[in-house]
């Protein structure tokens, strides 16, 4: 499994932030980059130094420090759409071989080159701003359809990485809460949204309040009903 590229991004305007901007477009780098934690949601922005996150009150932080994306996905939707993905154009910091991150476990662990040490965190949700950037109509619906989002990770040891790297798995939880389950909970099947806390303490912070309401609102209607078959 092989870390093919590190993409970095710098704010460019957009239709709907023409001050702001975003930070979606990234692009490869040669050199080493650091990755550290970048601090809470609301202060921290990007995990790598030198990549700009504009909005943190929706992106960054560390429980979404790095973004990774598989060439594989990449190469898929190239075929769908019928143009050229290159490297970092979803956004993504990682674009990685041979890693079916669909598949990956919340809490699964990664080491990316010989020090970097990474935590799966959630998968990516599409937004208005992703949509703006890839120019596809529609595409928040289709790329919500395929369920291959990409997952977010937190830094759990900091470590400089290239392209190149090897990227391996060190950990796998003993659940079945994988990126594309999360990713279905949190878009398309809400009633899967108790599910997600089985992840335990890996789970993101937001997705856990999701699923503790959900979990909530459903013993209240069992109550109600049990309640009502008792008058």
């Amino acid at each position: 499994m092989q870390l093919l590229t590190v993409n970095l991004g710098r704010p460019t305007p957009t239709v709907h932030r023409p001050t702001g901007g975003t930070g979606i477009g990234k692009r490869p780098t040669d050199g080493p980059v650091a990755v550290t934690a970048p601090g809470p949601k609301g202060i921290g922005a990007s995990g790598l130094a030198g990549d700009a996150v504009v909005n943190t009150r929706h992106h960054g932080g560390n429980d979404q420090a790095v973004y990774a994306y598989a060439r594989e996905d990449l190469d898929g939707w190239e075929r769908e759409l019928r143009r050229e993905l290159p490297n970092g154009t979803f956004g993504e910091n990682l674009t990685t071989r041979g890693i079916e991150i669909s598949g990956a476990l919340i809490g699964e662990r990664w080491r990316v080159g010989p020090r970097l040490l990474l935590e799966v965190t959630s998968p990516r949700i599409p937004c208005r701003t992703f949509q703006e950037w890839l120019g596809e109509q529609g595409w928040i619906k289709r790329f919500t359809r395929a369920a291959a989002p990409g997952a977010y990770l937190r830094v759990l040891k900091a470590g400089e990485i290239r392209a190149g790297d090897t990227v391996e798995v060190v950990h796998r939880p003993g659940h079945e809460v994988t990126v594309a389950l999360m990713f279905q909970a949190l878009t398309t099947r809400p009633e899967l949204l108790p599910r997600l806390l089985e992840a335990g303490a890996a789970l993101h912070p937001e997705a856990r309040a999701k699923a503790e309401k959900r979990v909530a609102q459903t013993e209240g209607a069992q109550a109600a009903r049990t309640q009502g078959a008792r008058t």
